[in-house]
């Protein structure tokens, strides 16, 4: 399994619909996470975006009408 399939099955598992939130291939390589939730996609390397994914992103129950800023996803991982 591809590390943006592992990242889509945990945005499933904690109860993202793939329009609200999930990890799509990019250009040269690259993993983006986008979709309703977050304020404008996230791209990296697909290992990075996995491990935001599984660090950082919350489920969507305790998301609830908040939206996730690339920003400060990436400052976060940085303090991790």
């Amino acid at each position: 399994m591809s590390a943006i399939d592992t990242a889509n099955e945990l945005l499933r598992e904690r109860g993202y619909a793939e329009r609200d939130l999930a990890v799509h291939p990019g250009p040269r390589g690259k993993a983006l996470l986008k979709g309703n939730k977050i304020l404008s996609p996230l791209s990296d390397e697909a290992e990075l975006v996995l491990r935001v994914v599984r660090e950082l992103v919350p489920a969507d129950a305790d998301l609830g009408g908040k939206i996730l800023r690339p920003a400060d996803l990436r400052a976060r991982l940085a303090s991790s």
